[in-house]
């Protein structure tokens, strides 16, 4: 009998299923925003497990928080948190949170993004867009967009912030 997903924290052998989760969700999310070459480069899941080994082994990220969701025993959705590049104190920046088409609306995106952020710890965020699902996600976790944007990787992405009422986060 299959139960839903559970998030634990992320460990080193874990890098591997981060990697192919990480790329698998590039492929569905990004395609059409991205060049094909990009996603599918023969070298990118490589690239992509170094990356997850380094963030999980590295002692330059060990304030970030890293999650992994399980489905029956398979990682199906990725995190990682960590301080904002700026070092605006206080504020966490979501640097990923990625799901495998089959999971999404499974409640393993919240429970992955409360392993690496506080339901009510300042946060920002960069989502691409048109991103209308992601978006949408983000804003019923009370993120708004903030008018800044950005291109990264040839992907048009606007800055969502969860902030206190005032604040204003630095745009660096």
């Amino acid at each position: 009998m299959s139960t839903g997903p559970s998030v634990r924290t992320a460990v080193p052998s874990d890098a591997a299923a981060m990697a192919r989760v990480h790329v698998a969700s590039w492929r569905s999310t990004y395609r059409g925003l991205m060049p094909d070459a990009v996603l599918e480069d023969p070298g990118f899941v490589a690239r992509r497990e170094g990356f997850w080994t380094t963030a999980l082994t590295d002692e330059r990220f060990a304030t970030n928080r890293v999650a992994v969701a399980e489905h029956d025993g398979e990682v199906v959705g990725i995190a990682m948190s960590g301080p904002v590049a700026d070092a605006d104190p206080g504020v966490r920046h979501l640097y990923v949170l990625y799901l495998l088409d089959g999971h999404h609306g499974s409640g393993a995106g919240s429970a992955l993004l409360d392993a690496v952020i506080e339901p009510t710890e300042p946060a920002v965020l960069w989502v691409a867009d048109p991103n209308p699902r992601a978006q949408a996600f983000y804003r019923k976790r009370g993120f708004v967009a903030d008018g800044v944007e950005q291109v990264e990787d040839g992907v048009r992405e606007i800055r969502m912030v969860r902030l206190p009422e005032g604040r204003v986060l630095h745009s660096g």
